[in-house]
């Protein structure tokens, strides 16, 4: 996986390959964050990565200068990759190691943007969703951005589909 674009563009992260994820592709990152530069300024708003994985998407957010980044991941692996890559590229990313689920339903923090990335045969994508939503979680005026795959639809108002090769991303403008 390499960051698109920002103060580290270009730079190259291997994650172990004993890391059970699938990285959001180049292409589609890319394509996402034009859409979220395009609506936001970023160095002000508060994101939160849940099921981050290796970090992908929370690089590529501290890397555009975002003004502060949360990454929530179950596997402890994940997270201590995550770490490392923070200090390493000296970014300022806070990690929490938790279910997601169990964050959402605990947490009394709010956030710009959200992006969820469980994996594909992930059951609980509407409960989650709906939590989110529920608890209020996301700012006014924020935004609540789902990878999926073909498998997993939403019916509702207020969102946007996108479609990049086999991934999908469902954007809830709340």
């Amino acid at each position: 996986m390499r960051i698109i674009s920002g103060n580290h563009k270009g730079k190259k992260i291997q994650a172990p390959k004993s890391l059970p994820v699938r990285p959001t592709t180049d292409r589609a990152k890319e394509s996402v964050f034009n859409i979220l530069e395009n609506r936001y300024n970023l160095s002000e708003k508060r994101i939160l990565d849940l099921f981050s994985g290796t970090g992908n998407l929370s690089y590529e957010f501290s890397s555009r200068n975002t003004y502060e980044i949360t990454a929530v991941d179950i596997n402890p692996k994940c997270i201590n990759f995550i770490k490392k890559t923070n200090q390493n590229l000296n970014f300022k990313i806070k990690t929490i190691l938790s279910d997601s689920f169990k964050f959402i339903e605990k947490t009394d923090e709010n956030f710009d943007i959200i992006f969820m990335d469980p994996p594909y045969n992930y059951k609980r994508y509407h409960d989650l969703k709906d939590l989110i939503i529920e608890r209020k979680i996301l700012n006014k005026d924020g935004c609540l951005i789902i990878e999926h795959d073909k498998t997993t639809r939403f019916d509702e108002k207020n969102m946007e589909v996108r479609k990049y090769g086999s991934v999908f991303f469902t954007m809830f403008n709340i």
